[in-house]
């Protein structure tokens, strides 16, 4: 969220970069503080502190406190630690949960929930249509692919995830309207499934990516009017393998699975329960 603000600064009025530069400046006070006296720390007008939230993407200012109080509140860092060559055990454990959770409570507070609701939409759409409903990506984020068609899977969905360039044109080019494609990629810039996923538009499929915002991948999908969920991180992917951009996508797929279900309700019961039981009895002991 702060990293978003302190970005989005040469674009503001001088007026509210001032308001910024008090809330870069201390955070935790900014949350607390009440309009009046942001106003006049920042020496600008009540209405320019309520502009200034407007401008950066909130409803107001009392929802952006709303959120600032959770990012500032919640106790962990905000800042990306780097894992360095010579850490050890101990500091490992603390960096690489540290930017877990960061990560994913700054997903938390910059989360557009209209683009989530539109994809959970088309999920919904096309499960209720039973329609071609397929997952693509490459390398780390294949894994994600995989493990969202095991999700829809035990709803009872027939999806499938591909990870294979080839096996993805192929699929892409069998794709018709109604049909649904979900794009993982962490950079967004992967010039294979860029192409395959243009193929698939052409098809008429409606497309769903789950990548970086102002990547190739997610400018692709917004010049065609399809739904980009916005999955940004300060994982360097060129220096280490993937570990946070892996669990935020995951949790997007989790978040998405979840809409879904609660959509289809009471159709969905008979079989989750069917599988349940049919899983509990292939268990050693019996539940206590």
């Amino acid at each position: 969220m702060l990293d978003r603000i302190r970005a989005s600064l040469p674009a503001l009025p001088p007026a509210e970069q001032r308001v910024a530069a008090l809330l870069l400046k201390d955070p935790r006070s900014f949350a607390s503080l009440p309009v009046g006296t942001l106003a006049e720390r920042a020496e600008v007008s009540k209405p320019t502190v309520v502009r200034f939230c407007r401008s950066i993407g909130y409803d107001g200012l009392a929802d952006f406190k709303l959120k600032l109080a959770g990012v500032v509140n919640e106790g962990v860092p905000f800042i990306h630690r780097a894992v360095d060559e010579d850490d050890r055990a101990a500091e490992l454990i603390i960096k690489v949960v540290d930017n877990a959770v960061s990560a994913l409570l700054k997903y938390r507070n910059a989360a557009a929930p209209a683009a989530c609701e539109k994809a959970i939409d088309a999920l919904t759409e096309t499960v209720r249509r039973q329609r071609r409903l397929e997952f693509y990506g490459m390398g780390n984020s294949g894994i994600v692919a995989q493990d969202a068609q095991h999700k829809f899977f035990r709803l009872g969905v027939n999806a499938t995830a591909q990870s294979d360039g080839h096996v993805q044109l192929m699929s892409a080019t069998m794709l018709r309207p109604g049909d649904c494609v979900v794009a993982i990629s962490n950079s967004g810039r992967s010039r294979d499934l860029i192409e395959v996923v243009e193929v698939g538009l052409r098809k008429g499929a409606t497309l769903i990516v789950i990548t970086a915002s102002g990547s190739p991948l997610a400018a692709l999908a917004q010049s065609h009017g399809q739904t980009v969920l916005a999955a940004d991180h300060p994982e360097d992917y060129d220096r280490y393998s993937p570990m946070v951009s892996r669990l935020l996508h995951l949790t997007i797929v989790d978040i998405l699975t979840t809409g879904v279900a609660l959509r289809l309700g009471q159709a969905l019961r008979p079989t989750l329960q069917e599988i349940k039981r049919n899983l509990r009895l292939r268990r050693y002991a019996p539940d206590d």
